[in-house]
Parts: structure tokens; C-alpha cells; sequence
């Protein structure tokens, strides 16, 4: 891997950003999809929009990386989601990955190549476009 430019290995606050990117999506989403005000927190239906959200963003990371190494925070961050060997993550990958993720802890535990638990499960890196 390059040390700079495209296809070099991804920093990890620019990484942070496009899963709040991603997060937020699917948060406004699923708070429009049960009918819960995102301005008011003690909303009745915000149990119901956390959930749903949650479901969109698995979805949302698990397809999206799985066909095309890119979701929506990714995409506009200039990331993508590879294998080690170049290729793309696939539907298998792409489930260990976004389990994972979803777990947290797995992805903030990286080692010296900046790769999460998550990544290193699933033989997949997180590279600049």
C-alpha cells in the first residue's frame, strides 16, 4: 500500500466521519419512516426511529459494501472498502465486517495498519479512493 495518495490505507477521523455520515443518514430516515420529530428527543416513537435506524444502517453497510466497497459516508469522504488482495468485499465478507461493526468495540481496536478487528475478520482494508 502507498504511504499517501489514492489507495493508500485510510486515516481513522476521516473514517469516524463517514460512519456519522452513514449513522445520521439512516437516523433521519428511520425517524421519518415511524413519524418521530428528530427535533424532539422525548419523542414517543424515538425507541422505535433508534431501532429502525439501526436495522437501516446495517442494511446500508452490509449491501452497499458488499457490492461496491462504498456506502453513502464513504462515497463522499473519497473512501472505500477492499480486500487485501484488491478485490471487492462480496456478500460473505461484507456480513463478518458489518457484524462486527455493529458489535463497536471490534472496530476501535486497530493495529499498526489502521485496520479494526473488523476489517482484519472480514481480510479487508479501508483505502482512499
Amino acid at each position: 500500500m502507498p504511504a499517501e495518495g489514492p489507495s493508500c490505507v485510510a486515516p481513522m477521523g476521516r473514517r469516524l466521519l463517514a460512519l456519522i455520515v452513514d449513522w445520521v443518514l439512516c437516523y433521519l430516515i428511520g425517524s421519518t419512516i415511524v413519524g418521530h420529530s428528530v427535533v424532539n428527543v422525548t419523542d414517543a416513537r424515538y425507541q422505535e426511529a433508534s431501532w429502525v435506524s439501526l436495522l437501516l444502517f446495517a442494511f446500508e453497510v452490509y449491501v452497499l459494501t458488499a457490492v461496491s466497497g462504498l456506502t453513502v459516508g464513504k462515497r463522499l469522504l473519497g473512501l472505500r472498502v477492499i480486500r487485501t488482495n484488491g478485490g471487492r468485499p462480496g456478500f460473505k465478507w461484507a456480513a463478518v465486517r458489518t457484524l462486527l461493526l455493529l458489535f463497536v468495540i471490534p472496530a476501535c481496536l486497530t493495529d499498526r495498519d489502521m485496520r479494526g478487528l473488523h476489517d482484519r475478520a472480514s481480510d479487508t482494508i479501508v483505502v482512499r479512493i
